[in-house]
């Protein structure tokens, strides 16, 4: 593509970054940000440093925060010895969107993904075995995608909870197998975590 700027060149490359932003996608967003005011993209970029600079993680259960503990852990009606267990924050939001769970979270920061180089020492797993133990938790909620990398990580998680005695289970299957969370319709998700089932290595 012949770009007549070498700025507008730039820009599309940068913006093409984004997930599912290709170079054509890319450059109707620069094409756009130049009709618009100079404050309005000032604005932009400056809420968007604002972000990387600021932007924080609860030290209880790695979820993005503005401060020391994000708004779910600091919510005093929610039951902290419930734990649901998750890949990244689009899975808390997912989750939230469906009004069915009153517990905590815990943000694992990926799943156990040998093939692309990420291990257990990759994940959040320690500061969750250690974060059980301080609430004596009473459950914890596997909700994780229904692929190969998300059983193998539920596989993992539940030999290393298992000396701890605390139930484990995992929602339901009405996530379709190898279906991500965050895709999932509200009714099915709310359903598949109403509906969770005990959780078994058989």
């Amino acid at each position: 593509m012949n770009y007549p700027s070498a700025l507008i060149e730039e820009a599309v490359n940068e913006l093409s970054k984004f997930p599912g932003i290709g170079k054509k996608s890319a450059l109707r967003m620069v094409l756009f940000l130049l009709k618009q005011e100079e404050t309005e993209v000032t604005k932009m970029g400056e809420a968007i440093i604002k972000l990387r600079k600021e932007i924080r993680f609860c030290e209880r259960c790695n979820n993005v925060s503005d401060s020391q503990y994000c708004n779910i852990c600091n919510n005093p009606k929610r039951d902290q010895q419930s734990i649901c267990v998750v890949e990244d924050l689009r899975d808390v939001m997912a989750i939230e969107n469906t009004n069915q769970f009153y517990g905590t979270y815990h943000v694992l920061g990926g799943l156990i993904n040998p093939i692309q180089g990420i291990g257990p020492e990759q994940l959040k797993i320690e500061s969750l075995l250690k974060r059980v133990k301080e609430v004596e938790a009473k459950e914890i909620i596997m909700a994780l995608s229904a692929n190969m990398e998300g059983d193998t990580t539920v596989f993992y998680l539940s030999r290393k909870l298992q000396p701890l005695q605390v139930k484990i289970s995992t929602i339901s299957r009405g996530i379709a197998v190898g279906g991500e969370l965050e895709y999932a319709d509200e009714i099915t998700l709310g359903r598949s975590i109403l509906g969770r089932i005990p959780y078994t290595t058989n």
